[in-house]
């Protein structure tokens, strides 16, 4: 049976790289380093909001109903999902371009956000917070 592949090492917290490839069906075999893509890089309650999201044409109400949680959580999540993506934030029109201790903070309530979501472990986002300190100096 087979099973997904996990794109984030339990131990280290680190992007796993995807070393062989067989087909099941001739048995041929590769060997190299193969990225997951951004999509195997989604924990599974991510993947679950993309198929709901999918599901209902992007239809935020229909997700609402279908995930049973609430509107601005729906959005929270959609909208966690697109940076998980790496498609960042919704660039708004006029805005000024942030200063890097307001980036840092944000970088952080970023972090906070997704462990209150359990997107991240404690480990992940001590981590995470820990580069986006590395990341400022």
């Amino acid at each position: 049976m087979a099973h997904d592949v996990i794109a984030t090492c339990p131990v280290c917290a680190h992007e796993l790289v995807v070393t062989r490839l067989r087909c099941g069906e001739c048995g041929t075999t590769i060997e190299g380093e193969f990225g997951v893509g951004r999509f195997g890089r989604l924990t599974r309650d991510q993947t679950q909001v993309l198929e709901s999201f999918l599901r209902s044409r992007g239809n935020l109400r229909d997700m609402e109903r279908e995930l049973g949680i609430s509107y601005p959580t729906v959005r929270a999540r959609v909208e966690a999902l697109v940076r998980a993506l790496g498609f960042g934030p919704r660039d708004e029109p006029d805005a000024p371009a942030p200063a890097a201790a307001d980036d840092s903070q944000t970088g952080r309530r970023e972090v906070l956000e997704r462990l209150a979501r359990h997107e991240l472990s404690a480990e992940q986002a001590a981590e995470a917070i820990r580069a986006l300190g590395r990341d400022a100096r």
